[in-house]
């Protein structure tokens, strides 16, 4: 008697448990970051939510040109300037035409070799620095398609 009401009251809580379980649920998740910079030295994009995202160069069907991206970074080194090059040859390309990037930082032209970009008196004090990057249009004129390109720049915080 005692082991069939056991099992009996197990049965009813599997039961009730059962239809608990099928009840509705909602669950969000969200991923949160932050970014705290070394205080000696620093370069980090001023509207963060950008980076990560592909960047659109907008056509104009007026001039039939290219607009230019820009975009403000911070930059900090309390113990000297900030340097700064392009890890790879910049540009566009829809897989069979190429558009060629020029890339600026702080208005110094970027190229495989390493640029000062900020001298060592305006990296102490920190600045807001523009990048911007262009389109340099092709012999021939820009021809149709969908161009797709990245561009690495490293920035080299330099000794006094």
């Amino acid at each position: 008697m005692f082991k069939q009401l056991t099992t009996l009251g197990l049965l009813a809580a599997l039961i009730l448990g059962g239809t608990q379980a099928g009840a509705v649920q909602e669950r969000l998740s969200f991923d949160v970051s932050v970014t705290i910079p070394v205080h000696e030295a620093y370069v980090l994009p001023s509207e963060p939510d950008w980076m990560g995202q592909e960047q659109q160069l907008a056509w104009n069907l007026v001039t039939s040109q290219l607009s230019r991206l820009r975009k403000n970074f911070d930059v900090k080194n309390l113990n000297g300037g900030v340097a700064a090059r392009l890890a790879d040859t910049p540009f566009l390309y829809s897989g069979r035409e190429r558009i060629d990037l020029q890339v600026l930082f702080n208005r110094i032209p970027l190229s495989l070799d390493s640029a000062e970009v900020l001298n060592a008196d305006e990296a102490r004090a920190g600045r807001r620095a523009e990048l911007e990057i262009s389109a340099v249009e092709p012999e021939g004129g820009y021809k149709a398609g969908d161009y797709y390109g990245t561009v690495h720049i490293v920035f080299d915080f330099l000794a006094p």
